[in-house]
Formats: C-alpha cells, sequence, structure tokens
C-alpha cells in the first residue's frame, strides 16, 4: 500500500479531532487539502476509512485498523529522531491528558512530585473532555490519559484492542457557593435551595459533557454565566454571580470567598477518576509518570 507519512499524519489527526476542520486547524492546512489526504488514502487502502456524520467523522473498521499501524509508525520515527539526538530512552518525553477539573490539584501535584524524583523526565499536558482524550490516545498523541465518568462504569470506547483503565480514585461531586450571601457559613445546602440559584456552567455537547448544573434538578435550572476555565467558574462563585457543580478534590484550589458544600436531599453524585492508556508497552518514564500518579490518587483518597 503507498501512503505517505503527511497522509498518516492526516489520518492521526482527524481521528483524534472528529472532524476535518479541527484536523485542518490543527495541522496547518486548508480544509480541502486535508479532505484530498484523505481521499488518497483510501484510495491507496481500497477501503473508506470514515464514516461522515453531521458532527463530523468517525473510524470505520478499515480506518481503526489502520490508524492502529499508522500510531505505530509514526511513533517509531519519532523514537528514531530522539535517539539521533541522543535523548535517553529512560527519561524520554511522556504526553499526558486530563480532563478539566484534575489539573489544578492532581495533575498539578503530580508534575511537582516528578521533578522532585525524575526532573530529567519531560511530561507535556493537555487538557480535554474525557471523549476527546479517549480519540487522542487511540490516534497515538497521548500516552496516558487521566479520564472520569459517572455510574454505570462502562469502556470508555469499543475499539479492539481495548485501552487498559485503571480505576484511581472516587470523588464525591459538591457545589461551589459564595462565602457570603444566602450560604453564609453553611456545610449543606438542599436541592430545593439550590434549584432557583443562577448557575455557572461550562458549555457542553452531546458528544462532550462538561460540569456544570447540579445533575437531575428539578426544573430548568437558569444558567447565567457559562465559562470553561475552573479558574474563572470559581472567581465568578466568589464575585456572587452564581453557583456551580464541582469536585470535592478542588478544595484545595478554592479562592477566597468561595465555600465548597454537600447536596442533602438527593442521592450522592459520585464520580471516578482513571488512568487510560493504550494496549501497547509503555516506556520507563511513561510507568514513572503513572506512579507518581497512583501516588498522588492515593494521598486525596485519604
Amino acid at each position: 500500500m503507498d501512503v505517505t507519512l503527511a497522509g498518516l499524519r492526516v489520518l492521526r489527526e482527524v481521528a483524534e479531532r472528529g472532524t476535518i476542520t479541527a484536523a485542518a486547524e490543527a495541522l496547518g492546512y486548508t480544509q480541502s487539502a486535508v479532505s484530498r489526504q484523505v481521499a488518497g488514502l483510501e484510495q491507496a487502502a481500497g477501503a473508506r476509512l470514515f464514516d461522515r456524520h453531521p458532527g463530523g467523522v468517525r473510524l470505520t473498521g478499515a480506518g481503526r485498523a489502520l490508524l492502529r499501524h499508522a500510531v505505530v509508525a509514526l511513533d517509531a520515527l519519532d523514537a528514531a529522531d530522539r535517539e539521533l539526538r541522543g535523548a535517553g530512552a529512560a527519561d524520554g518525553p511522556v504526553r499526558l491528558g486530563f480532563f478539566p477539573t484534575a489539573g489544578a490539584v492532581f495533575v498539578a501535584r503530580a508534575l511537582a512530585a516528578l521533578r522532585r524524583d525524575r526532573p530529567r523526565i519531560r511530561v507535556s499536558t493537555r487538557e480535554g473532555t474525557t471523549p476527546s482524550l479517549v480519540r487522542a490516545l487511540r490516534a497515538g498523541t497521548l500516552d496516558i490519559a487521566l479520564l472520569s465518568s459517572r455510574p454505570p462504569h462502562r469502556s470508555p470506547d469499543t475499539d479492539a484492542p481495548p485501552l487498559r483503565v485503571e480505576p484511581l480514585l472516587e470523588t464525591r461531586l459538591a457545589v461551589a457557593v459564595p462565602a457570603s450571601g444566602r450560604f453564609t457559613g453553611r456545610d449543606s445546602v438542599t436541592a430545593e435551595e439550590i434549584a432557583d440559584e443562577p448557575w455557572i456552567a461550562s458549555p457542553a455537547g452531546a458528544q462532550e459533557p462538561l460540569l456544570g448544573v447540579w445533575p437531575g434538578l428539578p426544573g430548568r435550572p437558569r444558567v447565567r454565566h457559562t465559562a470553561r476555565d475552573w479558574l474563572t467558574k470559581l472567581h465568578l462563585v466568589a464575585a456572587g454571580a452564581g453557583i456551580t457543580t464541582a469536585p470535592s478534590t478542588l478544595l484545595p484550589a478554592v479562592p477566597p470567598g468561595v465555600r465548597i458544600v454537600a447536596v442533602e436531599g438527593v442521592a450522592e453524585e459520585w464520580r471516578r477518576v482513571s488512568l487510560a492508556h493504550s494496549p501497547g508497552p509503555a516506556t520507563e518514564s511513561a510507568n514513572a509518570v503513572v506512579r507518581v500518579l497512583r501516588e498522588e490518587a492515593a494521598e486525596l483518597a485519604d
């Protein structure tokens, strides 16, 4: 099969991003150039590699098979480049992805510990939703990812071979409220009390759910502000602009003027933090990052 490196990189990017447009932006190409590369790959493979749908594209069975080999080939070229430049395998780069609320405390603490113990390991990080992180793992652009899931906890995707997924931490959801105002001095609130409050929520789509309004509130919650950045959301809470749902693990990063309180009168909401990586063998440096993440998860669980 006659394919080019550029074609394999386009395949990986489209598979990860989920749309031709997003892949073109990431690569610095035009949409038509990416479409031509995909068409050339499909012609060389003799099979359709993507199914088109209104929200973007999804890999077909043939596309998933070719992607697995493309990831191996591209990773091998990257490894050869590092070897030629004299980079050590034991201290090689590690690409870590994490869902938004994991960054402020969990990931920051793990990277600080890693710098103390293995300062030569170079970790690059990327924040994303769990579905986008899973796509990146499959595309080989991430080595490790911290994923979030809600009960019932299913496999993050249905592709084969399955990703290696290891539960790390169970975290309870709570609500961030202004320290002064209606809930001053309170350690808990009821669902009825917060149902009519103005909410600060993350924008979300059907395939990219994000945290914001408390799950299952009666009526139609009033979302007054939308923001993806958690620092922005928490400072909006401090300013009295509204309230927002937050995991209890964010407590060490909460700014002045914000309280994290439990929600009573409804079933507790729990989320699982899992560590996922591709089914292939991991590098020594990736294993070192995994060990640090496990240790930090154990400390947060105490």
